[in-house]
């Protein structure tokens, strides 16, 4: 006897779930780096174009897809045509890839969670040196939150080729963050479907909290302005429109089998129009949301820095030419420092190259991403606030719930298609086969709290999913269009919800949104391989700052396995089926 599917709930469990996987860390620290990067208020042309052509239709095919098929991706594919198997094994890789390096993240957020109830905060001072007459050099050359980031936290090497020793604190925190995805995972639909509400919604508070808290700060409008600002040419720059496209694809987490894991486990009766239509607007608007909160953060801290700098200048020159104080103030700063260079061109050319060049527009155009943006300019902020230690929590709490929300998706792409597999299920219950992929998981995720693992971490992070998404997504366009058949789809979902598909998404499916992919596969490529020898940033303690080198033979190897390892299952499947098809039509065939 069959073993009946599990269900959602209701709807709103499923639609939470799909907002809780689709809202993570790139809605709140990769769109407002590319907002900075590519014309501020221009960029959301680009953005919102590709929301219609790419997000919209790719995520209401996958949710389709789970709906009909009622599996997970392997199965899915396979009741499509038996050669697609590929696909979702090439999905489940690049989620075992994904789950990997992202609970890192989750591992940091707890890292620096535990550091925020410190008074004062341990990133805001420099420590001192070891002979106590001083700050540590390294420290002073960088800054204090960069330092607590590359040393307390990283303990960085200064190459990938030194891998170091494990550092306990970062593997502690990444045990516990496998360990609390485990408690969210352990009886699937029942008890993830009770989590999301929380990992869904408390960030949503934490912005809002933020966004009040952040449009009170000094300079908060400066970056509200710049954010805002359009740069109109930059929407004949063909990158502003690839990034945008990018952007949507990986924010609503296409091709991973996240999506349709959760779908296969609605009711057959759902509206997956309305849900795809609904979770697409709401990660978009959630980024716009967040960049608000982020610009205005970074407008108090470029304005914070800008300020500083203003008045070291303001005191050097008052004491060197024995200025009254108060004559000289920002206001009067460049008129005075002309006069001074005219008269006393001998006495100011000896404190020239103390004077700091002094710019709000360059601290704004300081363009961090990622890692760099939550872990060092966000903390910058955060300790320039009074009571930092609360902002600090909230912040930290934040990307928790960002972080575990996404991980809940990735390792239901991993997980549904194991529970669904007879030989597995009959065999183990849920919760060891759970526990088992979490073990694993978390056992070679140690690679990243080496002294090289962030290092490592960048090249999961850049190439272990990129390429492969697209060709995935690609072949799943193409496999529902015309190998299953997007007249019979299109009836299968009719019989499903009653309603008929509208001509848009066959528009997009059948034409639009392919032709897409392959202009991004085809950017990427280039992008990638034909551009030369491909590059990491390294820390190097004795100037204090990062420096640009070139990967070794054995890390570009890696990088392309990691890309082989999953785009190949995509062919070979698919020949391994039709070779074993055709030797037992051969051995069924009769003795001449």
């Amino acid at each position: 006897m069959e073993k009946a599917r599990p269900l959602w709930a209701n709807p709103l469990q499923f639609v939470f779930a799909c907002i809780s996987y689709a809202v993570g860390l790139g809605n709140v620290w990769r769109f407002p780096y590319l907002c900075q990067m590519y014309g501020g208020g221009s960029f959301l042309v680009p953005y919102i174009i590709m929301l219609i052509v790419e997000g919209m239709p790719l995520l209401h095919l996958e949710l389709a897809v789970g709906q009909r098929m009622r599996q997970g991706s392997i199965g899915a594919w396979r009741t499509i045509s038996p050669y697609l198997s590929g696909v979702g094994i090439a999905s489940v890789v690049v989620s075992f890839f994904l789950s990997m390096y992202y609970n890192v993240i989750n591992a940091w957020a707890f890292w620096y969670l535990f550091h925020s109830f410190q008074d004062p905060l341990p990133w805001s001072v420099c420590p001192l040196n070891d002979n106590r007459t001083g700050y540590e050099e390294e420290c002073e050359k960088a800054s204090s939150t960069q330092y607590f980031w590359y040393r307390k936290t990283l303990n960085i090497s200064p190459s990938i080729q030194e891998s170091g020793a494990l550092q306990w604190e970062p593997a502690l925190c990444l045990i516990l963050a496998w360990l609390v995805v485990y408690l969210c995972i352990l009886r699937g639909t029942e008890s993830t479907g009770k989590v999301v509400y929380f990992t869904a919604s408390l960030p949503y508070c934490v912005l809002i909290i933020y966004l009040v808290r952040g449009l009170t700060l000094h300079g908060a409008t400066n970056g509200l302005v710049y954010m805002f600002t359009p740069k109109v040419e930059q929407l004949a720059n063909p990158k502003a429109w690839i990034n945008a496209a990018t952007q949507i694809f990986f924010s609503l987490g296409l091709g991973f089998g996240s999506l349709i894991a959760f779908a296969s486990y609605n009711e057959p009766s759902s509206n997956c129009q309305k849900h795809a239509v609904l979770v697409s607007l709401i990660n978009s608007c959630t980024s716009i949301f967040a960049s608000v909160v982020t610009f205005s953060i970074y407008g108090f801290k470029a304005t914070f820095n800008y300020e500083n700098c203003l008045s070291k200048v303001i005191l050097l020159l008052t004491n060197s030419f024995d200025l009254e104080d108060g004559f000289l103030t920002a206001s009067n700063l460049e008129e005075v420092k002309d006069y001074l260079a005219s008269t006393f061109p001998d006495k100011y050319g000896e404190v020239l190259p103390q004077l700091k060049n002094c710019s709000l527009e360059a601290e704004l155009d300081t363009a961090v991403q990622g890692t760099g943006l939550a872990f060092i300019v966000y903390t910058e902020a955060i300790k320039n606030m009074e009571v930092s230690q609360l902002w600090s929590v909230l912040y930290f709490l934040m990307l928790l719930m960002l972080g575990i929300g996404s991980m809940l998706g990735n390792t239901a792409a991993i997980l549904t298609p194991l529970t669904d597999s007879e030989f597995l299920s009959s065999r183990l219950p849920q919760e060891a086969i759970s526990g088992l992929v979490c073990l694993l998981n978390c056992a070679m995720g140690l690679l990243f709290t080496l002294e090289a693992g962030n290092y490592w971490f960048d090249i999961f992070n850049d190439y272990a999913a990129t390429l492969s998404l697209l060709l995935i997504v690609l072949v799943e366009i193409v496999a529902v269009c015309y190998v299953y058949g997007l007249r019979r789809f299109e009836s299968d979902l009719e019989a499903m919800t009653g309603r008929p598909l509208n001509w848009y998404w066959k528009a997009m499916w059948a034409g639009v949104s392919p032709l897409l992919i392959v202009s991004l596969f085809i950017f990427y490529l280039s992008d990638y391989i034909l551009t030369g020898t491909l590059q990491y940033q390294a820390w190097d303690a004795a100037q204090g700052q990062l420096v640009t080198k070139d990967y070794p033979t054995y890390a570009l190897a890696v990088i392309g396995l990691l890309v082989a390892s999953s785009t190949m299952c995509i062919p070979l499947v698919a020949l391994g089926t039709f070779l074993t098809r055709r030797f037992k039509k051969g051995d069924a065939a009769p003795v001449a």
